[in-house]
């Protein structure tokens, strides 16, 4: 069994990577061409044998407008910023409501800036990026900001990954 010591100078913060889509443009062609293909699908009657449904070009444009997408994401490292410095963090951060743990208009932002190591941001520079980022990305920063400093457990079991490594013979 190790020692504090020990368990000390293993210990490190808990992190977060997540990705952000920052083109808002992109994602708003994703949801055009999606409406699209499922409009296709849906009404599309051939007149002639020779005729090609118009799902095939639009899935293509789809899957390229989705890769866009995926490009366009940057990752963004969230870290535990420690026991004392959140629990400073959400005093200066307290809600009016009695029930209700920290003002939900201003700590979130403020976790997000806080936690985030990668990219450093201000609070002005925050501001700035979540006046060109919908609330979905913000939240997103917002939960994995929370989940770093509130999460008790590692990501779950993931069956996907151990499918993967017993098809290729590893360990699962």
């Amino acid at each position: 069994m190790p020692n504090i010591e020990d368990i000390l100078k293993q210990a490190s913060p808990r992190q977060r990577i997540v990705p952000v889509c920052i083109r808002g443009d992109l994602a708003s062609e994703v949801e055009h061409l999606a409406e699209q293909m499922s409009r296709a699908t849906k009404e599309w009657e051939p007149t002639s044998i020779a005729d090609e449904h118009p799902g095939r070009r639009i899935a293509a444009e789809l899957k390229a407008a989705q890769e866009a997408v995926k490009a366009a994401e940057v990752p963004f490292v969230l870290q535990f910023i420690g026991d004392r410095a959140y629990s400073d963090l959400l005093a200066k951060h307290p809600s009016d409501n009695p029930n209700e743990l920290f003002d939900d208009s201003t700590f979130p932002k403020a976790l997000i800036v806080a936690s985030c190591v990668d990219p450093k941001m201000t609070a002005e520079q925050a501001s700035e990026l979540f006046e060109k980022i919908n609330r979905g990305e913000q939240k997103k920063l917002f939960d994995a900001a929370w989940e770093v400093h509130n999460a008790a457990d590692v990501s779950p079991f993931s069956l996907a990954a151990s499918a993967l490594l017993a098809g290729l013979g590893g360990d699962s």
